[in-house]
């Protein structure tokens, strides 16, 4: 059943990893194995293009090709939401409409990068994709990664657009993400970005998350949203503990390569991450047959059974 109700940009929201073939080139049959095997986990959130999907290292082409794969297989079971944010104004412009024209739910985009720009300019960015497109926006904020850091002021101003929703906040400063949703109000979306803080960032105000280890371990980050809904505050905080212990073991190994490692034992091959970030090391594999081995007993605690291929 298509997804119509309000509250459809709620919970797990998967930032999904890029899927290549053995040749490096995106491949559409993976993305589609990719969709189906989170969807059958119980995701109804799915994010495109973003870090995690290594948007930033592909082409339009690639980016486009990829979001419709996505569509293709969860038919309107999910709610996509893909990142279009680009090195030039244009580009993202047109990869927003492609998302509109492609049925996409929302678009997200990051500031632009590389160069320093100020606030008028990125709003101008920002203001700019937003109107292109007929699709609800979230803005993606990553000042780690883009040197880009918004004023309450700033947000205030954006907050006139209407078709502005929500934002994703990628920072753990966890005062910031409060006072951001204080100032867009109880209808204004906040996505936890860190997977490691979730439960902290539900607490401070987020409404969901946007993740990229979620895709390695979605049942347990699903129970844990589910404790935090039902108010179990200290089991929803045990998850988390065990999550970050994970979470910890896959950054020390490398996050694109061991995501992906983990994705191939769970039977979605996702090919290697795109270089210049780095494969996974021969000597890092039993680490990678660890962590999955632990996800798949602590799924099983979640009353989920995960069998290898």
């Amino acid at each position: 059943m298509t997804i119509k109700q309000a509250d459809r940009f709620s919970g797990i929201h998967v930032a999904m990893p890029a899927c290549y073939d053995a040749y490096g080139n995106v491949s559409s049959v993976s993305v589609r194995r990719l969709t189906r095997h989170l969807l059958d986990a119980g995701i109804r959130g799915l994010y495109v293009g973003g870090g995690t999907g290594e948007g930033i290292l592909q082409t339009e082409e690639e980016r486009e090709r990829t979001l419709e794969a996505v569509l293709e297989e969860s038919g309107g079971t999910a709610t996509v939401t893909v990142h279009v944010g680009a090195a030039t104004t244009a580009a993202a412009i047109r990869l927003a409409r492609h998302a509109e024209t492609s049925g996409a739910d929302a678009v997200s985009s990051i500031p632009p990068f590389y160069y320093t720009y100020t606030e008028e300019t990125v709003k101008e960015y920002w203001l700019s994709v937003m109107e292109s497109a007929a699709l609800p926006f979230i803005l993606y904020y990553i000042p780690s990664a883009t040197g880009f850091r918004m004023t309450e002021s700033m947000l205030r101003d954006m907050l006139r657009h209407e078709r502005l929703i929500g934002i994703k906040m990628t920072t753990f400063d966890t005062y910031e993400l409060q006072r951001f949703k204080s100032i867009g109000g109880e209808k204004f979306l906040v996505f936890n970005g860190p997977d490691q803080q979730y439960v902290a960032g539900r607490i401070m105000g987020a409404d969901a998350g946007i993740g990229g280890t979620y895709g390695a371990m979605p049942e347990l980050f699903l129970k844990l949203e589910r404790e935090y809904r039902l108010g179990h505050v200290e089991e929803a905080q045990r998850w988390q503990f065990i999550v970050n212990d994970i979470i910890t073991e896959i950054r020390s190994i490398g996050l694109f390569a061991a995501v992906k490692g983990i994705l191939r034992l769970r039977g979605v091959d996702c090919g290697e991450p795109r270089r210049p970030l780095p494969g996974l090391r021969q000597a890092d594999e039993p680490a990678v047959r660890c962590l999955y081995e632990t996800i798949v007993r602590y799924a099983k605690e979640c009353g989920q059974e995960v069998t290898a291929p």
